[in-house]
Parts: structure tokens; sequence; C-alpha cells
């Protein structure tokens, strides 16, 4: 118990040393600081992850006295990586397949699934995470960051249990595994309260309040340590936002442009629910056909194969993808279209600023709001 110093009223150091027990005992603080810890030392993949995507960029860049050999390289890249991708875990563990979420929802509504939060299915995600998003494809990471960090927390707490105490109580996994949500999604984007907004999310039917500051502990915790590892490893020189804006803050935008902002949020939210409609009526015309599905069961490694072969030449720069800044990787194409530089002026696409990988998105033919839309178009498709 805290000593009561005679500047602090009774009633506020009685309240003080209730809720620092709380925090010790049922709170599990140590094993949240280690949850959060461990998905920021996973940005230590992030640097296989790099590697990869360069070495596409390098093979393509070394062969640019033959157009055939480019595409060889630049459509082979990705096909192996995601062939061996899909191949690998569904032989170590079928279980880490998908984004995980779906799964997530299940386990934290009660229901056990089997092996879905083992050791053997968390190397299978890592590798086959680590592969699947160096191969350069438009794939999203924040699903699978979602069940890394639930299969932490679920591995974490099996080995504190061996020492006993309050970690053998198998009751707060599921308080743990909702933590593991907000860490995820803290570590994969440094946005500890989106992280805590997601997991409030993924157990909408109920949510223990004790969670909040959970959730928002560990993933604060995680952000934090995963832009450090930024500035230590000097790519960073101090502690950023993960995708920086560059707005002027004597006048950072015009009132006049509230406007279009808000067309492009309503627009944007019309095509995501499009994007989903369409995704469903697709899924159950494939379920629905017999032949497809049992040639997708027996060729499980061909549909990725194909997929990929499709989306690698068509953003093959030389080719469609000079209409689509192809030759950008996902982090570059963020970069420039979070930049605050002016792109064209009432649509005319010579006055294009050609800055940086700005030049990417230019064409000599085309309008480059054309070349934004069909950007917008190839990834989400």
């Amino acid at each position: 118990m805290l000593c009561c110093h005679p500047a602090i009223p009774r009633s506020l150091h009685c309240s003080l040393s209730k809720f620092l027990i709380s925090l010790v005992k049922c709170g599990r603080t140590d094993l949240l600081i280690l949850l959060g810890l461990l998905m920021a030392l996973s940005a230590g993949w992030w640097t296989c992850i790099a590697i990869c995507l360069q070495a596409q960029k390098w093979m393509y860049g070394g062969l640019d006295s033959n157009v055939f050999l480019q595409y060889l390289a630049w459509v082979t890249y990705p096909v192996v990586l995601i062939t061996f991708s899909a191949g690998f875990t569904q032989i170590l563990a079928p279980q880490a397949v998908g984004s995980g979420i779906p799964e997530m929802k299940t386990i934290l509504r009660g229901v056990v699934l089997k092996e879905y939060l083992t050791f053997k299915t968390f190397v299978a995600k890592v590798i086959g995470l680590t592969c699947a998003l160096g191969s350069g494809m438009p794939l999203g990471k924040e699903g699978p960051f979602v069940h890394i960090a639930s299969l932490c927390a679920a591995l974490l707490s099996k080995f504190m249990s061996l020492f006993g105490g309050i970690y053998e109580n198998e009751s707060r996994n599921i308080e743990m595994l909702a933590a593991a949500c907000a860490v995820g999604v803290g570590c994969c984007f440094a946005a500890p309260i989106g992280g805590v907004l997601f997991s409030i999310e993924v157990t909408s039917t109920f949510f223990a309040v004790r969670n909040y500051w959970r959730g928002f502990f560990a993933a604060t915790f995680s952000a934090f340590i995963f832009r450090v590892l930024a500035v230590w490893n000097r790519d960073e020189e101090t502690i950023t936002a993960l995708f920086k804006t560059r707005f002027r803050l004597d006048f950072p935008f015009d009132l006049q442009e509230l406007p279009a902002f808000a067309v492009i949020g309503i627009a944007s939210g019309f095509g995501g629910a499009l994007f989903v409609y369409l995704n469903r009526l697709i899924v159950q015309f494939i379920r629905k056909q017999k032949a497809i599905n049992r040639f997708l069961m027996k060729k499980r490694l061909l549909y990725p194969a194909l997929v990929t072969l499709l989306v690698s030449t068509l953003t093959f720069p030389p080719g469609f993808g000079q209409f689509m800044a192809g030759k950008l990787t996902q982090k570059e194409s963020l970069v420039t279209l979070l930049d605050n530089r002016t792109w064209a002026k009432q649509g005319i696409a010579e006055e294009f600023d050609y800055i940086g990988h700005s030049q990417a998105w230019k064409h000599p033919q085309v309008n480059v709001f054309v070349t934004l839309v069909l950007f917008i178009v190839m990834k989400v498709g």
C-alpha cells in the first residue's frame, strides 16, 4: 500500500492505491508490455519485405536493354513468391490462410477453434505474409497483423501460465485477445486509438469496459516502440507518423476544398460498399459452381499463381502499367498520394509537378486523373 502523503487527500490516496493494485494484480500489465514489445519488434521482418520489393525493381532495372526479359522478371518474381507463400501455408498450417479476422471474431465470441492459435500457425502466418507482401501484390496487412498479434497473445499466455499465479486463469485469455486486436492495428499503422476502436468493432456483441485501457495501453506501447525502431534504424530523424502529410500550418487548406473532401468521402464510402457487394456476388457464384470448386480444391496453388500472373502483367510498367504508376511500390504510391504538391491545374496534365516519385504518374497522352482512376480500379480489383 502507498504511504499516505500529508498533501494528498485520503480519498484520492485510497482511489489511487486501489487503481495501482488492480493494475498489477488484475491487469496483467507485464503481459501487455511483452505483447506490445513483441509486435513492435516484428518491424524486423519489414526489412525482409523491403528487400524483396527492391529485388524485383533491381532485376527489372538491370534488364532495361530487353523488354521481354524485363517482363519475365517482373511477372516471374511475384508468381514464385505468392506460390511459395500459398504452398508453405497449406503444408505447415492451413489455419493461417486468409486474413484471420473472421476466425478471431468467432474465437472472441467463445467458440473454440483448434490449431488457430498455435506456434505452428504463427510461423506459417509470418513467413507466408512476408512472401506475400514482398511480392508487391496489392494485399492488405491489417487482418494478418491482428491474427499475428492474437497468436502472440495466446502463446504468451500459455508460456506465462507455467509460472502459476494469475496467469493460470484461462478466463482472461479472451480479454488478452481483445487487447491483441488493438495491438495488431496499432503496430501496423502506428495508430493505437484506431486499434482500440477496431477491437471494439471485432467484439461488437459484447465489449467489457475494462478492456479499453488494456487495448489502448498495449497498442500505444507497441506503436511507440515501432516508430522508435524506425529512428534507431535511421529511416526517420524523429518519431513521426507512418505516412506524413505536409500541409502548411498557416494555411493548410481552402474552405472551397471542404465540399470536394466531403464528396470524395461519400464516393469512397459507396465505392467500398459496392466492392463488398460485388465480392459477395463473385464468391457466391464460385461456390455454386461445383466444377470450379473441385478444380480449386485439387489445384490450390494454380489459382493464386494465375491471379498473380494477371495482376503482374497488367502492372508491367512498359505495358498497361504506364497508365497507373505500375513501377511504384505500395509505400511509394501512398507517399506520393499524401504529398501536398499540385499535380495538375484545371485538369491539364502538362502542368504536372515532377518531383520525386510523382513523375511515375505522368503520361504524355493521358490525363493524370485518368491515371488515378485506373490505379484505384486496379488496386481495388
